[in-house]
């Protein structure tokens, strides 16, 4: 049975959480603040957190990416935020998922689910192509001559995608469902999440065509020694 822990200070919301996964079958920790949160995680070491961003003194933006720092453990953010902005502030702290207020209980629950499952599914070792190495279990990006690229899971899951498929064009929509699953994401999420990933890359290849935009159609993983101009 995987654990999870819900923090929010909305004590009413708190418990309709609680209640609705009980049903679904997952056991529950409940925190209504930061630091109680960060508590809790260290402690009983939960499988996934619900964490809502707007938290008395700590908000949920620093829980994530205190959490983050030592821990893979994934993370559903809860906000009534939903700009551009918000959503790629949420990611860059860590977060893995990203649902609006109001939501509905049941597509929370199949999200959450979807998000164990991929997080479990995630494979070990390492991937190998031309001279760029994906560790998938730490994480990290090795490319001859430059210093290693700490990547997030979202990160290194989009990086996954594009070196199982160098030198094709993937669609966005199937990029889309490959990093977070069934209608877990928008191409806009997408787009953001490619931006930081570039500019990650860039010591790999400054003109940005490692990671090549193809308008209209998708993107594609040009290798180093492959990159266009090269």
């Amino acid at each position: 049975m995987s654990k999870i822990l819900i923090v929010d200070d909305d004590l009413a919301l708190a418990d309709v959480l609680v209640f609705t996964l009980r049903r679904a079958g997952f056991e529950t920790l409940l925190a209504h603040n930061g630091s109680d949160a960060l508590e809790l995680f260290a402690r009983e070491a939960p499988d996934l957190l619900v964490l809502d961003w707007s938290l008395p003194g700590m908000d949920g933006l620093e829980v994530c990416t205190r959490i983050r720092s030592v821990s893979n453990t994934p993370i559903l953010m809860l906000t009534v935020h939903q700009s551009d902005d918000d959503v790629v502030a949420a990611l860059e702290a860590g977060a893995d998922e990203y649902v609006t207020k109001p939501f509905s209980p049941r597509q929370l629950v199949a999200r959450i689910r979807s998000l164990l499952r991929r997080t479990i599914g995630e494979t070990k070792g390492a991937l190998t192509v031309g001279s760029l190495t994906l560790h998938l279990e730490r994480r990290k990006l090795v490319a001859p001559g430059h210093p290693p690229t700490h990547l997030t899971r979202l990160e290194t899951r989009l990086m996954q995608a594009l070196m199982q498929n160098p030198g094709r064009i993937l669609p966005a929509e199937s990029l889309v469902f490959r990093v977070w699953g069934q209608g877990g994401a928008t191409q806009e999420m997408l787009k953001q999440l490619v931006y930081r990933l570039r500019n990650k890359l860039a010591h790999i290849a400054a003109d940005r065509s490692l990671l090549e935009n193809v308008p209209g159609e998708g993107y594609v993983l040009n290798l180093p020694d492959q990159a266009p101009g090269n």
